[in-house]
Parts: C-alpha cells; structure tokens; sequence
C-alpha cells in the first residue's frame, strides 16, 4: 500500500508499506480522507504536536474511512462501516486520566502522531477510539471530526449564555468554525476578526456573523464578553486580551511557538476579573462533534479549499501553496 512517510524535518516521502493487520482491540481502516492542520506544519518542520512524533512516522490525524477488517475481541463495529478516528489514546492511569483529565495524560499516544496515521492507504487504531459516522455526514466532512472536537472541547470549557456577544480573531479554518459553533451552542451575537477580507465577508452572508473587522485597518471594541483567539500569534493573543469588557472570558486556542510569550497588563485581568482559559485537544468531544456535522449546524464542506494528491502535501506544509485555508488529501476517496 502507499504510504506518505515523515522521514526527518522537512523530509517526505511516499513509500511501499505492507498493510497492517489489527490487533485483537483494533479496526483496520480504509483510508478516504486525511486533514491537514497546524499540527502536521509543526510535525513536519521538528515541532512538537499534541505529543512527539519521531520519524520515520506516517502523520494523519484527522481522517475518515472504511472499516477493511476489525479485531477479534472489537464489537459494535464490522467490515463496510463509515467511520472516524479521535486520534488521541490516553493511557487510562496517570494522575491526570484518574482525576478525569485526559487530555492532559502523561502518557498520550496519538494515531498519526506516535503511531501511523491517515495518510496511507490503510491504517489501524484501537476500537475504543473509532467512531461510527452517520450516513448523512460524507467522508470527507467526517476527515474534519476531530478539529472540530478540538473546538467543541473549547467552547466546553467556557461558560457561554445567549446574552453574550462573541468575539473570534483568527480568520483560518478553526476561527471559521468557532463562528458556526458559538451561534450553535445559543451566543445571540458573533463577531470576527481577522486580516482576510473575503473570508471576513464570506462568514458574515453565509453564517450571520454580526460585525467583521479585518485587523490591519480596523479598531475592534472593548466590549466582549467572550474572546476566541484562534491565531496563535502574541500579537493577537493580546489583541483578545484588549477586546474584553468587565467579567470577560478568553479561550487562548491558538497554537504558539513553544518558546513564545505575549504581554497583558495584569492589573487590567484583576480590575476586569477576565478569565483566561488554555484548550488542549479533545476530550469526550467527538460524539458533539458528529452530532453538529449531522444536524447541519456546523457546515466544513464551503472551509475545505484544497483536495490533495500524496505529492501535493509537502508543498502545502512548506508554505508554498497560496490561500489554503482548508486541505484534505483525498486517500480514497467518497464509497
């Protein structure tokens, strides 16, 4: 089967692998489609992800496919299902798994990661980690899962009321979900910010957003309640920070450099009593998730801009490819 392998930073290459055979707990999938995200960037370029990925490593972590072969002791799963694959596996033991805190596992393991993911033909997970999709919900939504439980988990941490107005800066694909989800769990109104005027426009005619604010010429207003800042840069970091009113919550989501900092004033976090609040990954997300992809009230498909070939994706992880603002590579493709 072919195989897209991460050889070494910034080093890719397409491979002959055998297909692998589940174990007893595992399901053998059928590739159709893999995601590519800010993880597989940092991957590719010697960063860490959620967890450390050491090459040789198929990456792939957001994917969706066809159940090919399933575990002796795996029920409630056979040959023909669609599915996806929530790709963190938590070890179930540490101080942090028992105080119902995986996400924060000392011992995380991800498919994709740390084990061969998505992009090759066929890939094995643990059947505790699949997920049946819905047969409204096509293939290549459901490679989208997983990022979009990762925004669920975000807006779960926060404490969200329909008297709220909204706030999202970050104008790539998971601040375009975040509209879409806070209009979905009730924010009476939603704002975005960000440096893309036909992303800002679009978002406004075809998700309702309220204001738009394209941050290179325009002032955003200090008056939010809730702040998503899904860009990952000090400079919006403190942007989000500065566009609170009193009693203000902001979800720090976007990925920084591990050696980053950004400054806040301090005595504005006591005076305003903000809530600053980190989100890593995804715990006990997916089923929303897959639940806002069937009920329609989250839409991905208008997000996704690229559909990629193996050869495509090093391009896409250099840089090289201009306004992506949503790539899946197509393994297989739509059954």
């Amino acid at each position: 089967m072919k195989s897209l392998v991460l050889t070494g930073t910034k080093k890719m290459e397409i491979k002959e692998y055998n297909k692998p055979t589940p174990k007893a707990d595992e399901i053998l999938v059928h590739t159709a489609y893999a995601g590519i995200c800010g993880t597989d960037h940092a991957l590719y370029n010697g960063l860490p992800g959620s967890a450390n990925a050491v090459p040789p490593i198929v990456l792939g972590h957001e994917n969706s496919g066809i159940v090919e072969a399933v575990g002796a002791d795996v029920d409630g799963f056979k040959v023909g299902d669609r599915v996806t694959v929530d790709p963190n596996i938590y070890c179930g033991k540490c101080f942090y798994c028992r105080t119902a805190r995986p996400e924060l596992c000392d011992s995380l393991s991800a498919v994709g990661v740390t084990r061969d993911g998505g992009l090759e033909e066929f890939f094995t997970a643990p059947a505790k980690v699949v997920y049946h999709l819905p047969d409204s919900v096509s293939l290549k939504a459901g490679a989208t899962t997983e990022p979009l439980s990762c925004a669920v988990h975000g807006v779960q941490l926060l404490k969200l009321t329909p008297y709220q107005k909204a706030l999202v800066i970050g104008d790539g694909f998971m601040g375009q979900l975040f509209v879409q989800l806070l209009e979905a769990y009730g924010v009476h109104q939603v704002d975005f910010a960000g440096i893309i005027d036909d992303t800002l426009k679009f978002n406004k005619d075809k998700f309702g957003v309220t204001n738009i604010y394209n941050t290179t010429r325009d002032k955003v207003p200090s008056d939010y309640d809730v702040v998503i800042e899904a860009v990952g840069l000090p400079q919006t970091q403190e942007e989000a920070v500065e566009a609170t009113r009193k009693g203000a919550q902001v979800l720090m989501f976007g990925v920084g450099k591990p050696n980053q900092h950004f400054q806040m004033n301090t005595y504005e976090v006591y005076q305003k009593q903000l809530t600053i609040q980190g989100s890593f990954i995804n715990p006990n997300a997916f089923e929303d998730a897959i639940a806002l992809l069937a009920s329609g009230k989250v839409d991905v498909l208008p997000l996704i801009s690229h559909e990629l070939e193996f050869s495509q994706v090093a391009d896409v992880l250099e840089g090289k490819v201009p306004n992506v603002s949503k790539a899946v590579v197509k393994v297989s493709g739509e059954k």
